[in-house]
């Protein structure tokens, strides 16, 4: 079994007005030294895959299907192997 950490942030041309609004906020709270802010997703999802390759082709799939908007984010995974669920009776 595997553990995906997926981090899902918009691509660099697009603009981000989260971001602006808490690098705003920071700046208010006295953090003079946050510079750009970006905004993004991040998620955990359990895998129930024994092949590490296969664990990350579905992660890959569920990302460009689903969980991340190709067309203004991008994505990335971290990929770690977590021991299974121990079997109930």
């Amino acid at each position: 079994m595997y553990q995906a950490r997926i981090y899902i942030t918009l691509k660099s041309t697009v603009n981000d007005p989260q971001g602006v609004t808490v690098l705003s906020s920071l700046h208010r709270l006295g953090f003079e030294n946050a510079g750009d802010v970006r905004v993004g997703k991040y998620l955990l999802v359990n895998i129930d895959e024994t092949d590490r390759a296969k664990a990350e082709s579905s992660v890959t799939e569920m990302c460009q299907k689903l969980l991340a908007n190709p067309v203004i984010e991008e994505f990335r995974f971290d990929l770690e192997e977590i021991p299974a669920p121990a079997a109930t009776s």
